[in-house]
């Protein structure tokens, strides 16, 4: 393991206790990642240990799954994953996965797009700053969640 996917690992697993319970007990995720990226690898494992089954298909290019599931160029981020009827697009943070498989807003998906320190999976960043978009198949996206330092 290099020791980068090992710290994102580690950053990514110390977040559960945040998580609480388990997501939705029974809900099923499939995580679409390149084989060769330890950050996503990081997210995929921290979602499983929140209660969710994961499944992961490494595959070198994502580009055709992301339009396959309507992810917009501005939002994209490293992976993409379907949980519950939804697109998760990028470091999502438990906390708005959560959110969105509670509430069931009538929308596509969320995204956290790039990657960003911080995030889930990319490392622990007190100053972690970013938004969680959401995003629906007519194009139009707003602000689901924002993720600002703790003060």
């Amino acid at each position: 393991m290099k020791r980068r996917e090992f710290l994102c690992t580690l950053a990514a697993v110390g977040a559960l206790p945040v998580a609480g319970a388990a997501l939705a007990e029974g809900e099923s995720m499939v995580v679409y990642k390149d084989p060769n990226c330890g950050c996503c690898g990081a997210w995929a494992k921290a979602i499983e240990g929140a209660g969710i089954a994961v499944t992961v298909e490494n595959l070198p290019d994502l580009d055709p799954v992301k339009r396959r599931f309507g992810v917009p160029k501005a939002l994209e981020g490293c992976h993409t994953a379907s949980v519950g009827g939804y697109v998760i697009e990028g470091h999502v943070p438990l906390e708005a996965l959560q959110k969105i498989l509670r509430e069931k807003p009538e929308i596509s998906g969320i995204a956290v797009p790039g990657m960003p320190a911080g995030s889930l999976g990319m490392g622990v960043d007190p100053a972690a700053s970013y938004d969680v978009v959401a995003f629906r198949r007519d194009g139009t996206s707003d602000i689901f969640m924002q993720v600002r330092p703790k003060t």
